[in-house]
């Protein structure tokens, strides 16, 4: 059994969604069975994402669909960590132009954010948003000019889905930024905050948890930048070529989420 030495250390999991469990509505080979296997060896883990267009709820349900069971508890997404940032920026009541789906819109909301579709706000939030128009993109414009703050849920410049790379959050963030001339506040991977409210969640110290992820800039970036053991996956959207040329390094690199499951499994074993 030679089990790397990396993940004998390991006592918690980061996991990330798109492109590590699933691809848009398609599940990835072993991603069920690998997390049923945490569930019985208590393996502490939550999955985050920064994908913010769904609540957790609703991420329950779309993994439920696919034949994969997961407690509302166990995912924090970018959108709720965005919610949680602004509410210990303003108090209830502050305006906000939102652009993104119900992930946004309901974390915003539950916080007591007044949501308007005019440029007359205190702050624009924006993510991944699949009715995203002109008209949007210039109400943000307006309104960052006029002196609201630009937040952003995730940089994520495109989207696993099951038919290929898709525009992503960070594309509407650059066009917005183009035409503001003003770069948005990230609160996702790979800044610091997403990561330490995950670590928090899991009651985890950044030198016993890894991040498993698919994308270098956000999830192996941000794991190293908090000193998280990190894993890369190329079942989404970082290949081999593209890993080869990046002068990112992880610490382990798997194909997917089932090669990952057995080599969790043989470290398990060496720990237990």
């Amino acid at each position: 059994m030679n089990t790397p030495e990396e993940l004998t250390r390991v006592r918690s999991l980061i996991i990330d969604m798109d492109g590590v469990l699933y691809r848009g509505n398609a599940p990835i080979r072993g991603a069920g069975e690998f997390l049923d296997f945490l569930r019985q060896m208590d393996t502490p883990f939550l999955l985050l994402t920064n994908n913010s267009t769904l609540t957790a709820a609703q991420y329950v349900s779309k993994l439920a669909r696919m034949g994969i069971e997961m407690e509302e508890d166990k995912i924090l997404t970018s959108a709720e960590a965005t919610a949680m940032y602004l509410a210990r920026a303003a108090p209830p009541g502050t305006t906000v132009y939102a652009i993104g789906e119900d992930g946004v819109r309901m974390e915003l909301e539950k916080r007591g954010f007044v949501l308007r579709d005019g440029a007359d706000v205190a702050y624009v939030v924006a993510g991944f948003d699949r009715r995203f128009t002109y008209q949007k993109m210039a109400t943000a414009t307006l309104a960052i000019r006029s002196g609201a703050t630009f937040i952003g849920t995730n940089p994520d410049k495109t989207f696993p889905s099951e038919f290929g790379l898709i525009p992503g959050a960070g594309a509407i963030l650059a066009a917005i930024e183009t035409a503001t001339d003003t770069a948005p506040l990230i609160i996702g991977k790979p800044q610091p905050h997403i990561f330490e409210l995950a670590l928090q969640k899991l009651e985890a110290e950044p030198e016993t948890a890894a991040i498993v992820g698919d994308r270098l800039d956000t999830d192996i970036l941000g794991g190293h930048q908090l000193g998280l053991t990190t894993l890369l996956v190329l079942s989404g959207v970082t290949d081999a070529q593209q890993l080869a040329s990046s002068s990112l390094t992880p610490d382990l690199v798997y194909g997917d989420i089932a090669t990952f499951y057995h080599a969790w499994r043989d470290a398990v074993a060496v720990q237990n």
